[in-house]
């Protein structure tokens, strides 16, 4: 073999065992755990494991655990022992990482105390020198409460509104109303607020205007893990009578102003004898009447609108059923103060004709 032929010979097989160093450096190992979210009950001691492949040991490796930031692990193993002073503090007491199998490169991270900041993703890293691989795991947080109330407040003028409460869900459940037959009834309003444990506090109300709907239930469930939990009422019929009591009290005032005003003012007009209506006190009942109707349609109309427009508000309701009330009772003052004007008017020309 002449000296090219060997020359060309010797670059082959360096180039080839520089490929075959560069090719075992690439595929040194990889990094494999959970490829499915883990679910973790709040409270709970939530564990992840990951795993070198092929198998070897790792315990001359650098293992960091960290959430967003590579510069901020919540457990780091490096040099042979647990680096404690380089996590963020709120994991210093709630982490430990398991190393029965590090001699097959396999770790556990164990967390204590499982509640909604733990919710999100974690990256497990191994580090050979300059090499590194990770693995990431995702871990969502679920708290489901088993107590579910309903409040029932007094009737109003728009109806029985009911209230569902429940404490301590993670994350935000969905929440629905449903009559007796399953099916789903529009709710009045929805709110939440996270208590000190930062879970979901749910309240969601209803407002219901007749009897057709006094079989309710409240339904809460966890998106997750499909778990619900429901409690239901009936209310009794009695509780939607206050719609009846308000439409006879406002037929009752409209009565009272044909009795106490309408044929006082007619026996006057007669008693009087006025040829012209325009001077006659009947003139004066009918304009009293008239403005009483219309003050008493346009303040229904417009607590009606703004029941309708605005959100259910339990004071603005109340407060509205007290503008209902005072406004009627000034309606009975002046029939009362028309009544006796037109009986003293009366009593006084009765007088007048005797003299």
């Amino acid at each position: 073999m002449d000296d090219g032929k060997l020359l060309v010979y010797r670059l082959g097989i360096v180039a080839m065992c520089l490929l075959h160093m560069v090719t075992l450096r690439a595929e040194r190992f990889t990094v494999t755990g959970l490829e499915k979210p883990v679910l973790a009950p709040f409270g709970a001691v939530l564990e992840l494991s990951c795993q070198l492949s092929p198998p070897q040991n790792a315990q001359h490796m650098e293992i960091r655990w960290f959430r967003t930031h590579y510069t901020q692990p919540i457990n780091l193993y490096e040099d042979g022992k647990d680096l404690f002073g380089k996590i963020i503090p709120k994991y210093v007491e709630r982490t430990e990482l398991l190393k029965d199998a590090i001699g097959e490169g396999k770790v556990t991270l164990r967390i204590f105390n499982v509640n909604p900041d733990d919710d999100g993703h974690y990256h497990c890293i191994f580090k050979d020198g300059k090499f590194y691989e990770e693995h990431i795991t995702e871990v969502k947080v679920i708290a489901v409460s088993s107590r579910v109330q309903i409040l029932v407040h007094p009737p109003t003028t728009k109806g029985v509104i009911v209230e569902c409460h429940s404490r301590g869900w993670f994350p935000q459940p969905h929440l629905e109303w449903r009559d007796s037959r399953g099916g789903v009834i529009p709710a009045a309003s929805k709110s939440h607020s996270r208590n000190e444990d930062k879970l979901f506090d749910m309240k969601m109300t209803l407002l219901l205007r007749d009897s057709s709907l006094r079989n309710v239930t409240c339904c809460i469930w966890n998106r997750l893990t499909g778990q619900e939990e429901s409690t239901s009422i009936v209310l009794p019929v009695e509780m939607f009578s206050w719609n009846f009591i308000w439409t006879m009290i406002v037929a009752v005032i409209l009565t009272m102003m044909a009795l106490f005003i309408i044929i006082p003012s007619i026996k006057l007009h007669i008693l009087e004898g006025h040829p012209c209506i325009c001077r006659s006190p009947l003139l004066v009942a009918l304009m009293i009447t008239i403005i009483s109707i219309v003050i008493l349609i346009l303040l229904i109309f417009c607590l009606y609108r703004k029941n309708r427009d605005a959100q259910l508000d339990l004071d603005g309701m109340w407060l509205d059923d007290m503008t209902m009330i005072l406004s009627m009772l000034m309606v009975f003052v002046v029939m009362l103060i028309t009544f006796i004007f037109f009986i003293l008017r009366g009593a006084q020309d009765h007088t007048q004709h005797q003299g």
